[in-house]
């Protein structure tokens, strides 16, 4: 089973970086079958286990149906990706983008009805949980939630890293953070620096 790092503060965040490597390459690519969707929907804590495994099986049952909810998963992480990316770098944003992440948002706020939980709240629930995109759902609700916040434009931020491309929402109160992940890229990046120093003193 694939292990997902969740480290983007939101979920349609945490679904770009199950893609890395986009500017310079080799392209690394963590959903490359529906299972591996499926399995990131249960890691993000957005299916029950009970759940991602109907979901499984109704895949095997509709391999073509299930493959062309792979390819629209893969088509809204990459229209996000864009979208946050040309933001955070002052670029103007591609209509087409939009038009995606509208028209699976709209898709997703179908399933989407109020019921009562049951400490006596209320908040919205999807229907259809058997649906083969359903893993998508939550994905376009959080970047269509995200990209309208106030503050989006300035926290969402694409990781320091040169080819690491990863987004994350910086919650720090002065806006400095500048990795995804302080341990993977942060510690890179400052063995890389302090390597430089050294090379350049020596």
């Amino acid at each position: 089973m694939v292990n997902f790092d969740m480290v983007g503060g939101a979920v349609c965040l945490d679904f770009v970086n199950t893609g890395s490597k986009r500017r310079q390459g080799p392209f690394e690519d963590k959903l490359t079958s529906y299972d591996d969707l499926v399995g990131w929907a249960a890691q993000a804590e957005q299916l029950s286990a009970d759940k991602a495994e109907r979901l499984r099986a109704r895949a095997l049952r509709e391999p073509k149906d299930a493959q062309r909810a792979l390819e629209r998963g893969r088509a809204l992480r990459e229209a996000v990706y864009r979208v946050f990316s040309t933001r955070w770098h002052e670029q103007e944003v591609a209509q087409a983008d939009l038009a995606l992440i509208s028209e699976e948002y709209a898709r997703a706020t179908s399933h989407r009805t109020l019921a009562r939980a049951g400490d006596g709240s209320i908040a919205f629930q999807f229907r259809s949980e058997d649906a083969l995109d359903r893993p998508l759902w939550p994905v376009a609700v959080s970047a269509a939630n995200l990209l309208s916040a106030d503050d989006a434009a300035a926290r969402v931020k694409e990781c320091a890293t040169d080819n690491c491309n990863w987004l994350f929402y910086d919650a720090s109160k002065n806006r400095s953070r500048r990795w995804c992940d302080m341990n993977e890229c942060g510690n890179r990046a400052k063995a890389r620096r302090h390597y430089e120093r050294r090379r350049r003193t020596t």
